[in-house]
């Protein structure tokens, strides 16, 4: 017998999850603690010269920028007098660093993930012994000083925090679950918020009525791409930015343009790709940060750019 959709839409409801997309667009009433709706998250900073540059441009054009992804190529392959180096600089500009971990599971000698249908299965941390190395690795740099990480598994994000519940990682590191692990619904958003994420990036082609039903089920800010690469679809969103942080706030605004980002060919974040050209891009990243709030700022002037630095961010402190 079929069921009533509506019923079900009920039934989704009574444990917290919209029975519908969101069509009506309904105002976020969540904010960042500075009361903020959105801020500017640039990704690919890959070295301590990358880094140089974008903070360069960053006071030239005088718009914040709030959080980097860093280390894309994997942070095994920066030696630690380059990550003290970038995790000083990042201190002195107040800006948080979500360190990538890595090399991860597409260096690994299982083969599955590079087949057409096996690759469905998504990045997963394969076995213990894989468990022990990235935790090595987070360890490593959180001695250095850094305090945000980027996470791709959620059996990774529930030990990680589990292991803050032992002391082990200290209390004030942020994870963030990034587009990778394939969350574009309420419910994902609910799960991961219940594991411990800091934030998370749902997938980068979701509408804006997608969008703000996961902003209705969850207090956690939402990682939102903006400008994506031409290998996850290839997207420009500016000028929907506005209504993105009406409906999604607290949100960060996420600049990833490119070929393709750490897989396929063309793909930038690797270790052989040349830091000048990455540089360049990073100044054309914050270009970009600038232009978003600009088109924001005319369309709604309501909506709220955190300044720089807010207190909560999860700066490194080297």
């Amino acid at each position: 017998m079929m069921r009533d959709l509506h019923e079900v839409q009920k039934m989704l409801e009574k444990v917290g999850i919209p029975g519908r997309d969101a069509y009506d667009l309904p105002d976020s009433p969540k904010r960042f603690p500075d009361g903020a709706h959105y801020r500017m998250e640039i990704s690919g900073v890959e070295r301590p010269q990358v880094l140089e540059a974008l903070i360069d441009e960053m006071n030239k054009r005088k718009v914040p920028i709030h959080r980097l992804i860093s280390t894309v190529m994997g942070s095994t392959l920066l030696d630690d007098a380059e990550l003290r180096d970038f995790a000083q600089m990042a201190a002195d500009a107040k800006l948080e660093v979500i360190i990538t971990p890595g090399p991860r599971s597409g260096w690994d000698v299982g083969r599955q993930l590079v087949t057409p249908e096996g690759g469905l299965s998504g990045l997963r941390y394969r076995g213990s012994d894989q468990l022990s190395f990235v935790i090595a690795e987070f360890l490593r740099c959180i001695d250095i000083g850094f305090r945000g990480f980027l996470v791709i598994d959620e059996g990774l994000l529930w030990l990680v925090n589990e292991l803050k519940k032992t002391g082990d990682i200290p209390e004030d590191v942020v994870f963030k679950v990034s587009i990778f692990a394939g969350h574009a619904s309420a419910a994902g958003g609910k799960v991961l918020q219940m594991l411990g994420a800091s934030t998370f990036n749902p997938l980068g082609d979701l509408s804006l009525p997608q969008l703000a039903s996961i902003r209705q089920a969850i207090d956690i800010p939402m990682d939102l791409h903006i400008y994506l690469s031409d290998s996850f679809g290839g997207f420009n969103r500016f000028y929907e930015g506005a209504e993105m942080a009406r409906v999604c706030a607290p949100c960060y605004f996420k600049i990833e343009p490119g070929p393709a980002l750490a897989a396929g060919p063309g793909a930038w974040y690797k270790p052989w790709t040349s830091p000048d050209f990455l540089a360049w891009q990073a100044r054309e990243k914050v270009k970009y940060a600038q232009i978003i709030h600009e088109l924001i700022q005319a369309t709604n002037p309501n909506l709220k750019l955190s300044d720089l630095g807010p207190e909560d961010l999860a700066i490194p402190k080297p």
